[in-house]
């Protein structure tokens, strides 16, 4: 898959130090020093190595640390107990169960809104815990407006992918969409219909086997996909979402000024940074409750205990992933799959730098490597992008079933934005919707922001 580059100057705040950005691909994996790649495409340590962390370009399959296991949940967002800042999370689930980016508040204990301010590259919320294979639903209200896009989706380390994306200038419709480690195909996207998507509480699910998977509005099954349809020729396997993902929610800046003009035409035009629908200075999609049901891995699956998931090599599919009691969880900001432990004696070793901050993530006049990658709301797609051709013929095609079901919404609030709205608060002023069929440029999502990002970051 293609990746863009930018290098970005990074100060270090104790000794005015600058750093270069490192980027990674297939061609130029990360170096010892900077061993985790994310999936935007820079090398880094510390959360770098955590969800998100591709271990195809990274310095070695033991950098990327491995993922806590699937455990099924309702989570009630009635408030924000259980949500955690990317600055904050090590890799243990028990302190959370979402990683947020950007700034996720709480309105009237009923909902959390996902914002986006002009300066900001939107709201990005993760699992903490991986599904391989299940059952999700999301209560949900979308955003409106040029430009803006809201994103439920499932994404795996290796960028399989299972999308329902909504467009602010259509809001009678859901987008669904999938892809097989971030290969674009165009024919992947279809529209599901979902009226007034943005004033309307609707639950969308995402029901997920090794042998198909199936995109539902309130219940109602819309769109299957069955894995032997996707059996790429060429390759000589089958392109279906096979690997453990995270569940992910994003409101992101698809139509922002500077973006590639075929994302910018995706996602129905520029922003408008003064629009009706900027509501207490923002944009916003809510978010009302999620559940979580894990099905049973597949058969003959590589089983070596039951706490985290882990890539045995780099092909990256379902046959290559392994259950195992590995440690999931990093000592500090420092640290990476091949040396959990560093930084663990050190507090001043232990603070997260989100990337292109101004901060430093040591005390030490010795610039240190990038701990928090940027910020990404969305999924793999890019007009013209391409895949990773490393992947194995083939993978494993077992049905998968109902597993146990878990308990409900626990763990502690590690991070800011718990504020609450105005009752009053509405979404926008218009009633009806505006519908944009104008260029279908698949085009979006996390490989499509990757530019923008970068530019972000640059000082």
């Amino acid at each position: 898959m293609k990746t863009i580059h930018a290098v970005a100057a990074v100060t270090l705040a104790a000794a005015s130090a600058v750093q270069a950005m490192i980027s990674c691909d297939a061609n130029n994996p990360c170096p010892s020093s900077a061993p985790c790649c994310s999936s935007y495409g820079f090398c880094g340590v510390g959360a770098y190595c955590l969800g998100g962390c591709y271990p195809k370009d990274s310095f070695s399959m033991d950098s990327c640390m491995p993922a806590p296991v699937c455990k099924s949940s309702d989570y009630d967002f009635t408030n924000m107990n259980g949500f955690i800042e990317n600055t904050e999370y090590l890799g243990d689930p028990s302190t959370g169960n979402w990683v947020f980016s950007g700034n996720p508040l709480m309105y009237n204990n009923e909902a959390v809104l996902l914002t986006m301010t002009e300066d900001s590259s939107g709201t990005l919320l993760s699992s903490t815990r991986y599904v391989w294979y299940g059952k999700m639903s999301a209560t949900m209200k979308t955003s409106r407006g040029a430009g803006v896009v809201t994103a439920f989706i499932m994404m795996s380390d290796v960028k399989d992918e299972i999308d329902f994306e909504f467009i602010g200038t259509d809001v009678e419709n859901a987008q669904s969409n999938y892809y097989f480690q971030g290969i674009t195909d165009y024919g992947n996207e279809k529209n599901l219909s979902a009226p007034n998507t943005d004033s309307q509480w609707h639950t969308y699910t995402v029901d997920w086997t090794p042998d198909s998977l199936s995109w539902e509005v309130d219940g109602q099954v819309l769109r299957t996909l069955n894995r032997n349809e996707t059996y790429n020729e060429t390759a000589g396997q089958y392109h279906y979402p096979q690997t453990p993902s995270r569940v992910q929610f994003s409101l992101w800046p698809a139509g922002k000024a500077g973006n590639a003009q075929g994302t910018i035409d995706w996602a129905g035009g520029e922003i408008d940074w003064n629009s009706q629908y900027m509501q207490n200075g923002y944009y916003y999609a809510m978010v009302k409750d999620v559940t979580v049901d894990c099905y049973n891995p597949p058969a003959g699956y590589n089983n070596q205990g039951n706490k985290a998931y882990w890539y045995e090599n780099k092909y990256g599919t379902n046959d290559t992933v392994v259950i195992g009691n590995n440690n999931t969880i990093l000592s500090s900001f420092l640290a990476t799959g091949e040396n959990p432990s560093k930084g663990a004696s050190s507090s001043s070793t232990a603070t997260a730098t989100k990337s292109g901050s101004k901060s430093s993530a040591s005390s030490s006049a010795t610039a240190q490597p990038e701990t928090v990658p940027g910020v990404s709301g969305g999924g793999s797609r890019e007009s013209g992008s391409e895949g990773d051709d490393s992947s194995s013929s083939g993978s494993s095609g077992s049905s998968g079933s109902s597993g146990s079901s878990g308990s409900s919404n626990s763990g502690s609030s590690s991070g800011s934005g718990s504020g609450s709205g105005s009752s009053s608060f509405s979404q926008g002023l218009e009633t009806g919707s505006g519908t944009n069929d104008g260029n279908r440029v698949v085009a979006g999502s996390l490989v499509a922001l990757v530019a923008f990002f970068a530019a972000a970051m640059m000082l």
